[in-house]
């Protein structure tokens, strides 16, 4: 359990269903001044700033020709310690998708769930397996998450952007809204970005990435964001939040985050409380594997095996990390700039899970696409 971030904490039940406009009179319209010129001030900065802003001094930046196996790219991926990667088709010589760590990991799973010879995906080239229908339609088919929805929800947005087969990116001179507004629209998790004047990836940049940004220029600026994020309503709360038990087997948990579009979710005890975050991205049951067969016998482990043999540095961004329904936005952003988190788990008083922040729904909150 995270300690409790220090910060101003209004009296604001976090069982209680969001708070009506209309009442309050002037404090809640001077509240609502205060909250759209904050909005305002970040949506006219994220105009004003290109891409190019955002992108480090010094960086790496990994692109794989589709003819390379993709056993080897997966490897490379961790090797480098990245999550994603332009593909280059030097038939075409052009930029014809994005392979994530992810990808590979859905891929073994095709191979648990079909019976598939594991051992041939030691030699079948990236091309190979995107172009075979069987996997595409199926593991590496794309599901939008629901977000703000029952997770039993009909979701009306069926036709995602696949990085598979479309390289979507941005150059370097736009603006850091229309990287937001590309993200956001085709539900992506990465978005490269390009040189321009020799079509060079220098990187791929996510909502993390702007959201450090934004927190590194407005930090200081208090009074902006000084309600609470439940107040604001960014996240997702109650019974839209999808959780996992520890004692279910890791390809139960897979599956569940690929049907609902999620890229993790909280992870419970037998008592219901917030026990770790489990990513899609998380390759523990690999690092463990002898080979092939033994990666994919791990599949069957439980979660709570697999947690106990986890890395628990809490720097790495899919760590847990939780807060309370009282926070502030500021003060998410003051641990954002501490921890550089992908997500937060919002927690009630006895430790049990009531919502979860992403980066993505605090960019999304100044955007207006929450």
């Amino acid at each position: 359990m995270e300690p409790e971030i220090e910060t101003h904490i209004s009296q604001h039940s976090s069982n209680t269903s969001f708070p009506r406009s209309g009442s309050g009179g002037g404090l809640l319209h001077e509240r609502e001044v205060v909250r759209a010129t904050g909005r305002d001030a970040i949506s006219t900065f994220l105009d004003s700033h290109t891409c190019y802003s955002v992108l480090r001094a010094s960086g790496k930046c990994v692109v794989f020709d589709t003819r390379i196996p993709i056993q080897l790219a997966f490897y490379a991926l961790v090797e480098h310690d990245m999550q994603a990667a332009p593909l280059w088709d030097p038939s075409s010589c052009q930029f014809v998708g994005l392979l994530t760590v992810t990808d590979f990991i859905d891929v073994l799973r095709w191979y648990r769930r079909t019976g598939a010879e594991i051992s041939s995906l030691a030699t079948r080239s990236i091309a190979d397996i995107l172009s075979d229908s069987q996997i595409l339609s199926t593991v590496l088919n794309r599901h939008i998450p629901r977000r703000g929805a029952p997770p039993n929800s009909i979701n009306t947005n069926t036709s995602p952007l696949n990085h598979h087969r479309i390289f979507l990116s941005a150059d370097s001179n736009t603006t850091l809204k229309h990287a937001c507004m590309l993200l956001h629209k085709h539900s992506l998790d990465f978005l490269p970005i390009i040189l321009p004047e020799d079509m060079r990836v220098l990187a791929t940049i996510t909502y993390t990435t702007i959201l450090d940004h934004l927190v590194t220029n407005f930090r200081e600026h208090r009074r902006l964001f000084d309600d609470t994020i439940y107040d604001l309503r960014i996240g997702t709360y109650h019974e839209n939040v999808i959780t996992v038990n520890q004692s279910q087997t890791l390809a139960e948990v897979l599956h569940t985050m690929h049907v609902n579009g999620l890229s993790a979710v909280p992870v419970l005890d037998e008592q219901n409380k917030v026990k770790a975050v489990y990513s899609r991205s998380d390759i523990t049951f690999l690092a463990t594997a002898t080979d092939a067969e033994d990666a994919l016998s791990n599949m069957d482990s439980t979660l709570e095996s697999l947690l106990s043999q986890r890395r628990t540095d809490i720097t790495t961004p899919d760590a847990l990390h939780t807060c309370t329904a009282r926070h502030t936005l500021q003060s998410i952003f003051e641990y954002f700039a501490q921890w550089k988190f992908n997500r937060l788990v919002v927690v009630d008083e006895n430790e049990m899970c009531i919502g979860i922040v992403s980066a993505r729904d605090l960019v999304a909150y100044f955007l207006d696409y929450s």
